[in-house]
């Protein structure tokens, strides 16, 4: 069995896409996932699985869909890319908490960089599927636009870092 993380677009976030972790537990466990645990309400789920990612991406959106009525995107890492991704972070001196990785389902367009509007202070760079990007006055005053990254979702590297843990220890 497998250690995977899923991380769900927009839930909890701005009063939208309300999902009691409790009841995403439950899904997942419905679904035949094991050692499941939630992290923050903002759509963090931490299991095992046999399924492969793109099963587990399948059946969680499809029973997702189910729950809202309406698609909700899922993101799916094992592991291993968790990790992988917090040790890869083009910003380790930079403040965690300004520092996120977005989420993609394939690797960025090569010219996932040159469509970027309003940057000021953010620094941005590439990743295998993710785009990580360091908010140099905070992510609230940032008018930052990716268009690459708009069906993807960001985690900050306090997250990412917890999610890493967490899954390693399953």
């Amino acid at each position: 069995m497998g250690a995977f993380v899923a991380l769900l677009r927009a839930v909890n976030v701005g009063g939208t896409g309300k999902l009691p972790m409790g009841e995403l537990k439950a899904m997942c466990e419905e679904l035949g996932f094991a050692a499941v645990r939630t992290y923050i309400a903002s759509g963090n789920v931490v299991f095992t699985s046999r399924k492969s990612e793109a099963a587990i991406k399948t059946a969680l959106e499809k029973r997702l869909h189910t729950y809202a009525g309406a698609p909700l995107g899922v993101l799916v890492r094992s592991a291993a890319e968790m990790a992988q991704i917090l040790a890869e972070n083009p910003f380790p001196k930079a403040a965690p908490n300004r520092t996120v990785a977005i989420f993609l389902d394939t690797a960025p367009p090569a010219d996932a960089l040159a469509g970027i509007r309003g940057q000021n202070n953010e620094e941005v760079r590439l990743g295998r599927r993710e785009i990580y990007v360091h908010y140099g006055d905070g992510i609230g005053r940032s008018k930052l636009v990716i268009p690459a990254a708009k069906t993807g979702t960001a985690r900050n590297m306090n997250t990412i870092a917890t999610l890493a843990k967490m899954a390693a220890e399953l």
